[in-house]
Order: structure tokens, then C-alpha cells, then sequence
């Protein structure tokens, strides 16, 4: 019976043209797009800010040494123009205002200072939110600074290798594949968590809410099927309408990276091959399962307290953040899996599948965070169970 209800209501399902836009097209076809976009947009943002003509203010004479260290940098690393004014204020207030895009204070005894072997000191004026401006001060000083050194070291007849003692080499012992588990592992349980909830937002209100406005609900409990048994066959296409977005989600992704190819990278890529492993899909669906259930379990009391479509949307909406504020946890830097974190819900789904993705997941993290989430999921199928079984809840 319980087989027959679930086949049911998924047919009726799959005729709503909303459930499928959210559960197939949005993930399936809209994300591939929007990460190309993504991607393609950050990377002209960063390609004209390390190479755009910028205006460069400057504060001094043009015989002083970095107008002229400026002035024969070669354009590889940008094109520049230096403009000379005549005390700061108006300067800064130029680069306030974008007509210069970097300012730069030398003073005016510069020459003698670095002929008496002093240290010249250099001020840098840039605009944080001009992206890359500070790089490109950075890296134009970095020239000038280097072969002012060494020419001093000349001057003073120095040996270079006499006034270094230690020679320091930082080694990096993680793997790639660890490397991309911990800065970039936690968008995909994002993805995931993000379209399995709202994959089963709009079958929870249609089946629960709609029936009741349809005015079917009395009709379905008039026939010889036990109400438990009619929720878990209405909560199984729920749960498979989120993971069915939730796998889109996922083919999505994969489509990005082997069709639109997202990562030229051949080295990169075989990497991205080797974590999207079947042991890594069925890892991941121990977790997102039981997780989806939660969902399930935490939108249907909801729907069937509603008395609209209307009111169940608007109460889940904003309950949609709410679970999926946890997920940004992921993106933290410092945030480790531990036995803590892993009996923490939704967080341990997210920091669980970075570790997944890394190679280092300990099995006795995986354990307390798949039996804290289907702990979850009983409870929450256990509280659907008692709001559904209340006369009041689904009878309009």
C-alpha cells in the first residue's frame, strides 16, 4: 500500500511543472550557466586589474630615484601614467574620487637619503575596493626594492651570501586533493544541502497543504490504508524530490566541469576525476539521505498545520535559511570535523564531506555524524507521524 500511495502522489508530482523546474531544470541546466558566468566574469575582473592602464599619483620631483625605477618598469605588468601633484591632500582626493587609480608620497631629499645609505621611506595611497591596486604597488616596489638592495650591497662591497645566515624552505606535505577538500570542499554540500531542501519544499506543501485546499485529503483517508502508511508514502516522494535536485545539483557540476571545461587544467581535472569516485557518491549519499529525510520530517509538520499554499510557503521560505546557514560553516577556514562538530546537524553533512573529499575522514566522525542525522530523521518522521495523525491538522 505503502508502495502504491508513493507511486501515486510521484506521478501527480512530475505533472506539476514548479516541482520540476525546481527539482530538475534550476539544478540540472541554470547551474552549469551560472558557474561558466561565475567564472568567466572573476577571472576578466582579475585579468584588467593586473594589466589596465592605471593613473599614478605621485608627491615629489621627477629627479627623484622611483619616478625614475617607476618610469622603466616594463608595461608586462600593467600600463601606467604618473602625474605629479604638488602637495598630498589634492592627490588624495583625486584617488578618492578614481582619477588616479594609486598614489605615491617620495620625499623630496630622497636622493640624499639613499646616497647617505639611510632608508627612503615610501607611502603608498590605494583604494581597498579598487581590485588589485595593491598588488600592483606591491609588485612594482618589489622590482624597484630588489635592485635597490643589491645595488647597496655592491656599494658597500658586501657579500650576499655572508649577510643571510639561514636559508628557510616551507615544504606544503598535503596533497592536492587534500588542498581542494579544504579550500574548496565545502560548495559542493552547499550545492547539496541548498537544492535537497528546496527539491523538497513544493512536493511537502503540494501533497500536505494542496490536498487540504483540493478538499482530496478526506477523500484519501476514507479508503482502507492506515495513516502512517499513507505519510511515509507521501514523505518517500518528498524525500526523493530532494535528492533527485540534490543529484542534478551534482550532474550539473560534473557537466560544467566536462563540457564547458571549467578546469583547463589536465593535472587538476584527473583530480576532480578521482574525488567524484563511486566510493565517494555512496559516502555521500549516507550522509544526504538521512539528511534529506530531516527535511522531510521538518517541512511536512508544517504543511500539514498550514491551512494554504500560501502559509506553508511563507513559514518554509524563511526556515530555507535557517538550514542552510549551517552549510556556510564549510567555507570557514580552521572549522575541523571532531566529535563535536560531527554531532552537530547539517554542519557535520558539510564538514564530513570536505573531509570526504581530502581523504582524511576518520570512520568514528563519519559514524557519530550519520548516527546523529538519522537520529534526526526518525524523530522528525516520529513528529510527522503525531501531526498527521491529529484529526484538527489535516481535516480543513
Amino acid at each position: 500500500m505503502i508502495l502504491k500511495i508513493f507511486l501515486k502522489e510521484l506521478k501527480d508530482t512530475l505533472r506539476d511543472r514548479r516541482t520540476m523546474m525546481t527539482m530538475l531544470v534550476i539544478p540540472l541546466l541554470l547551474f552549469p550557466v551560472i558557474m561558466n558566468v561565475f567564472i568567466s566574469v572573476s577571472e576578466d575582473f582579475q585579468v584588467e586589474a593586473a594589466t589596465k592602464k592605471i593613473k599614478i599619483g605621485m608627491v615629489g620631483t621627477k629627479d627623484n630615484l622611483i619616478y625614475q625605477e617607476l618610469k622603466d618598469i616594463p608595461e608586462v605588468i600593467g600600463k601606467k601614467e604618473i602625474i605629479f601633484y604638488a602637495d598630498t591632500l589634492a592627490m588624495l582626493k583625486d584617488l578618492k574620487k578614481d582619477s588616479i587609480q594609486l598614489a605615491v608620497f617620495v620625499p623630496i631629499n630622497s636622493t640624499s637619503i639613499l646616497k647617505s645609505m639611510g632608508t627612503l621611506p615610501i607611502r603608498f595611497y590605494h583604494n581597498a575596493t579598487d581590485m588589485g591596486m595593491e598588488e600592483r604597488a606591491k609588485g612594482y616596489m618589489s622590482i624597484i626594492e630588489e635592485k635597490q638592495r643589491y645595488k647597496r650591497y655592491d656599494e658597500l662591497h658586501v657579500d650576499v651570501s655572508k649577510i643571510n645566515p639561514i636559508q628557510t624552505s616551507y615544504i606544503n606535505i598535503a596533497s592536492d586533493k587534500e588542498m581542494i577538500g579544504k579550500l574548496a570542499g565545502g560548495i559542493l554540500p552547499y550545492i547539496f544541502i541548498a537544492f535537497g531542501f528546496i527539491g523538497c519544499m513544493y512536493p511537502a506543501i503540494d501533497l500536505f497543504t494542496g490536498e487540504k485546499e483540493r478538499g482530496t485529503m478526506e477523500t484519501l483517508l476514507t479508503t482502507p490504508v492506515t495513516r502512517w502508511q499513507i505519510l511515509l508514502g507521501k514523505m518517500g516522494v518528498v524525500v526523493l524530490s530532494g535528492l533527485t535536485a540534490a543529484s542534478c545539483a551534482l550532474l550539473g557540476l560534473f557537466v560544467s566541469i566536462e563540457v564547458m571545461d571549467m578546469i583547463p587544467n589536465k593535472e587538476l581535472l584527473g583530480i576532480v576525476h578521482s574525488i567524484l569516485s563511486p566510493g565517494f557518491i555512496v559516502m555521500m549519499y549516507s550522509l544526504l539521505i538521512p539528511l534529506t529525510v530531516f527535511f522531510a520530517g521538518v517541512m511536512i509538520p508544517i504543511c500539514i498545520h498550514a491551512k494554504s499554499f500560501k502559509e506553508a510557503q511563507s513559514i518554509i521560505t524563511p526556515l530555507n535559511i535557517v538550514m542552510v546557514l549551517p552549510a556556510m560553516v564549510g567555507f570557514f577556514p580552521g572549522i575541523e570535523l571532531n566529535a563535536l562538530t560531527a554531532a552537530i546537524p547539517v554542519v557535520n553533512v558539510v564538514l564530513s564531506t570536505k573531509e570526504l573529499i581530502a581523504g582524511t575522514l576518520e570512520i568514528g566522525h563519519v559514524v557519530i555524524s550519520v548516527t546523529v542525522m538519522v537520529t534526526l530523521a526518525l524523530l522528525a518522521v516520529f513528529v510527522s507521524y503525531k501531526r498527521f495523525d491529529n484529526e484538527t491538522n489535516i481535516i480543513v
